[in-house]
């Protein structure tokens, strides 16, 4: 049940203003006003305004909190000095108000504005918790994130390193030549991922479509057109399960670069996330939940079947017969199906046994050809193609390949695709012409990169759930009155 305000309950106030002038802001008082002696009065007048977060009335004297987008910062209310003090001390926690006054220092030096002139600005209808307490309960932080932002220090702290992240990526790309491009996302078939697609309709056009589940092809199609670097803050969208590491809509970093091959970013990728790490923690050195992480570069390789040959106790590859390669997923609880061939068994292995047991920072590479639609052959095994997935924390954070430019084998690679999908696999890809149209007419060698930037937040503000890093998550319906 929700909870409604009564309005005849609320008592009648004054007209919400259109504007206010606002001359500065909490952090700048507090910055400009360090080691002032107790009761200084400064002579300086600011205009600020916020929510009142905290109120406490001692006769004739009031105190409040008054909370910005930059900090807290203590009001003094005399009665003798603030006009209307008696509404003043009935404000509601959580009203939005401006106040006009002298900055000052109360007799325990308490860095203050005296409250010579206030306004309401908006009041709050629903009680609005206090910052002693904030909002326990998860689900409604997630759902009122309006308030959340306001009462849990944290998750504006985890928003802001967020925007901050965002504008670092963009500069650290464009700081290599890369170029920032936009690409669709109503695709006419869904690709660039193996993924379940959201599918809706473009009535004009009497025309099916599918909400990226990435921006790939796309991407790929500009450096055939020329365009050498290219890069996609791109949010996507998969209509899979929710869980911790995974929301149907989310954020990716896709860049594609001419001339290079995996190797080309998999040194992109450490010397970016180490960039950002020193940016917004101060050192390479993270800790978290409880653990140190040294994402400094260069960070381990090590091909995938060596890491799962590792972990199952017997050496394993994409040669390994496929009846012992199904005894071994049964020894160790792993599913199968009777269409996995060695490479999807293999892959299954890794992610179920050897994956999340990988804390420290690992690129693990030369992935099975049979599960990597998209990535070129190995040059010196064609049963693996040159891919990497670079692990952290026990999860993946970015994958990448060197790409595949033969026309004809990526036309092969997607007919067995499409053979997967019309037996049930609605993750499988379906041809798609157009793009083995762009690639006959070349593709450069190519490498590609795709990072996971809501994992890369987690990561790096040190919070376990997806839902902590995404301002609205997708959340089941809330109930609602009859």
């Amino acid at each position: 049940m929700t909870d409604r305000p009564d309005a005849s309950d609320r008592p009648e106030r004054p007209a919400q203003p259109y504007r206010h002038e606002v001359g500065t802001t909490a952090a700048a008082v507090a910055a400009g006003h360090q080691g002032l002696e107790p009761g200084t009065e400064t002579g300086n007048v600011v205009s600020v305004a916020g929510r009142l977060m905290l109120r406490r009335v001692q006769g004739k004297l009031a105190f409040g909190t008054l909370a910005d987008s930059t900090g807290r910062i203590q009001l003094f209310a005399p009665s003798a000095s603030t006009p209307d003090f008696e509404r003043f001390c009935e404000l509601s926690l959580g009203d939005w108000i401006g106040v006009t006054g002298e900055v000052m220092t109360t007799r325990r030096g308490e860095l203050s504005i005296r409250v010579d002139d206030w306004t309401l600005l908006a009041g709050t209808r629903r009680p609005f918790p206090d910052k002693w307490h904030g909002i326990s309960d998860p689900d409604t932080r997630y759902r009122q994130r309006y308030v959340d932002l306001w009462v849990t220090e944290e998750a504006r702290h985890t928003f802001v390193l967020r925007s901050h992240l965002l504008s670092l990526t963009r500069r650290f790309m464009e700081d290599r030549g890369y170029l920032e491009v936009e690409t669709p996302v109503f695709h006419p078939i869904p690709g660039g991922a193996l993924a379940r697609p959201f599918v809706t309709q473009h009535h004009a056009l009497d025309l099916e479509l599918y909400l990226r589940i990435a921006p790939e092809l796309y991407l790929k199609r500009l450096v055939v057109g020329g365009f050498e670097r290219v890069f996609e803050i791109a949010r996507v969208f998969r209509n899979e399960g929710i869980s911790t590491r995974h929301n149907p809509e989310f954020t990716m970093l896709e860049c594609y670069e001419a001339y290079g091959d995996y190797h080309v970013h998999m040194e992109l990728t450490e010397q970016l996330v180490a960039h950002l790490a020193t940016e917004l923690c101060g050192s390479t050195t993270i800790s978290y939940q409880g653990r140190p992480v040294d994402l400094s570069a260069p960070w381990r390789r090590a091909p995938l079947a060596e890491l799962t040959s590792e972990q199952v106790g017997d050496d394993v590859s994409v040669r390994t017969p496929v009846a012992r390669l199904r005894e071994l997923c049964d020894a160790h609880g792993v599913p199968w199906k009777e269409s996995h061939g060695p490479g999807k068994l293999l892959l299954e292995l890794y992610e179920k046994t050897t994956e999340h047991g990988l804390w420290d920072p690992v690129f693990v590479i030369d992935y099975p050809a049979e599960v990597s639609p998209l990535s070129r052959p190995h040059r010196d095994d064609p049963l693996l193609v040159e891919r990497f997935e670079g692990i952290v924390v026990g999860r993946e954070l970015c994958n990448g390949f060197s790409e595949l430019t033969d026309p004809d084998v990526q036309r092969e690679r997607f007919e067995a695709q499409a053979a997967q999908r019309a037996e049930g696999d609605d993750e499988a890809m379906v041809v798609d012409h157009d793009y083995l149209r762009a690639l006959d007419y070349g593709l450069p060698p190519t490498v590609g990169l795709g990072i996971g930037i809501d994992r890369l937040v987690m990561l790096l503000a040190d919070v376990h759930s997806i839902r902590d890093v995404v301002l609205f998550p997708t959340l089941r319906p809330e109930p609602q009155d009859g």
